[in-house]
């Protein structure tokens, strides 16, 4: 969402509409970056996911995802981030990153977590 003077009504005064225009324009880079930092993430765990499938790997990995909450919750509190939004978050994109990994199994012929619990660790 791009900003411009025209998204508060005419009543407003102009050094606040200024202020309100450049807090906005830097919401909207920030907002870019974290759009670039999950792309560049996503890279990531896509070769992840190739390397669990060549190797018939599980997608989901608990112990590392507990460990992962646990550290981003930690992160959080100290950028004083609400540490249940910082959840909340990585959760959703670890949810997105093991659906990812089972397509890659699919597609590798690896099944997806289909493996025996033995071997995914269930």
């Amino acid at each position: 969402m791009s900003t411009s003077e025209t998204d508060a009504p005419a009543t407003v005064d102009a050094s606040v509409q200024a202020e309100l225009n450049r807090l906005r324009e830097s919401i909207d880079n920030i907002d870019a970056a974290v759009v670039h930092m999950l792309a560049e993430r996503f890279k990531a765990t896509q070769q992840v996911g190739r390397l669990k499938a060549d190797h018939q790997l599980p997608p989901a990995d608990p112990a590392r995802e507990t460990r992962q909450i646990t550290r981003l919750r930690q992160l959080a509190q100290s950028a004083n981030l609400d540490p249940a939004f910082a959840e909340k978050l990585l959760t959703f994109i670890i949810a997105e990153v093991i659906r990812h990994h089972e397509r890659i199994a699919e597609e590798t012929g690896h099944g997806g977590g289909t493996t025996s619990t033995t071997a995914s660790g269930a």
